[in-house]
């Protein structure tokens, strides 16, 4: 019946309309979730862009602070951020000659290769024009008129037009190798160019780093004989400590709305007692030990060559890479959960704020930036910018040796 047949359908409709609503909420969360996917790298990027802002906000102040500073403190900072530039200019120097060195010990390589495989081609083919000239310049011409049998005749001529053709086969590869090797003797004579050009910037470079290293030297004679007296050094060093507790503090304000990232590994503070020391030296001053004055050190001095290499000693985020007065080329690392590690008197810095590091990746040379006579690094761990015994947290060191 009709009234019946559209019952039916209405009873069919229902339950199928039903299916379709439950279906459409579930896949109207999956669309979203799936663009909120999407929009996740955009909003790392800007959580990125908003740290390194703020970060640059908080330089501006410390730099209007350094406005107020002693004239000789101003040319300090001047010739060694200068200093640090020139430092991680070499360094970039280095790998890319150690990259152009490879690279023309590869081509070189190559170029032997080229040279053994065309003396094999031209010893065959010449193994194959001997055999031919020994056989007589008319050899095809002898075994028609030579042979009766009309089958070892097309045999003895197929077999002769191989030859023929893997000879002429033989001498298009040598071409082919000759121009190989031709191309590749013209590759390395484009990286010898290119490596010598990198050499004489390497040593301009070095020059640059020479006369500035004289200018620190000419400004820190002037600035001792500025602080000569115990007092006059232990103010210094008070308003250094304050200059970096209030930068530490900017540093948190800053840090605090951003989730930390570390890329995955374990917390910082589950690493207490298994951290790597930056580098390979000698504990000269110890956490605790006395300064000047009621003063102490709140972290570790590690004297170790110019140059050597800093690393970090956990994954974290750069926070700030940039000179402050008494720590010299500093770097900080945020690690997340309010800790810290602080890297100072570097002689160039490898990475920016905002940069993201692994544990034990390179991010500084050490050297004596902030008027240190000697050669190191001050590393400290903050938490919470409370100083705590670096001692405690890294591999147990052989007496003063670490790393």
């Amino acid at each position: 019946m009709p009234g019946s047949g559209k019952g039916s359908r209405t009873r069919l409709w229902l339950p199928f309309s039903c299916m379709l609503a439950a279906l459409l909420m579930f896949v109207a969360p999956l669309g979203m979730a799936v663009a909120g996917d999407s929009s996740i790298p955009q909003q790392r990027e800007k959580e990125l862009q908003g740290l390194r802002q703020r970060i640059a906000d908080l330089q501006d102040r410390i730099e209007r602070a350094r406005g107020k500073q002693s004239r000789l403190s101003r040319q300090l900072r001047d010739s060694e951020q200068k200093i640090g530039r020139l430092a991680r200019g070499l360094r970039v120097l280095k790998g890319r000659l150690k990259r152009k060195t490879r690279r023309l010990q590869e081509l070189q390589a190559r170029e032997a290769d080229q040279q053994r495989v065309l003396r094999q081609e031209q010893a065959l083919l010449a193994a194959q024009v001997r055999a031919a000239y020994a056989m007589g310049r008319q050899e095809q011409l002898r075994i028609l008129l030579n042979q009766q049998d009309s089958a070892v005749v097309s045999r003895m001529l197929a077999y002769y037009d191989y030859l023929n053709r893997e000879r002429a086969r033989r001498m298009g590869l040598i071409r082919e190798r000759l121009q190989e090797l031709a191309q590749t003797r013209t590759e390395i004579s484009e990286e010898q160019a290119r490596l010598e050009r990198l050499r004489d910037e390497q040593v301009q470079q070095k020059l640059g780093l020479e006369q500035q290293q004289q200018v620190r030297r000419k400004v820190l004679r002037r600035l001792a004989s500025e602080i000569r007296g115990q007092g006059a050094r232990l103010s210094r060093l008070r308003k250094n400590e304050k200059q970096l507790q209030a930068l530490l503090r900017g540093l948190q304000e800053a840090l605090a709305d951003i989730p930390a990232n570390v890329g995955g590994q374990r917390p910082f503070a589950s690493a207490k007692g298994h951290l790597r020391w930056p580098l390979r030296g000698v504990i000269r001053h110890a956490f605790g030990e006395p300064k000047i004055g009621k003063l102490r050190w709140d972290g570790v001095m590690i004297s170790a060559p110019e140059g050597r290499e800093v690393h970090a000693v956990h994954a974290g985020r750069v926070a700030f890479a940039d000179w402050l007065r008494g720590f010299g080329l500093l770097l900080i690392i945020d690690h997340g959960d309010g800790y810290m590690t602080l890297y100072g008197h570097n002689q160039g810095l490898f990475k920016e704020a905002g940069d993201w590091v692994e544990a034990g990746e390179p991010v500084a040379a050490a050297g004596s930036t902030g008027g240190r006579k000697a050669s190191g690094v001050y590393f400290a761990i903050r938490r919470h910018g409370k100083a705590v015994n670096p001692a405690r947290w890294c591999r147990r060191a052989k007496g003063r040796s670490v790393g």
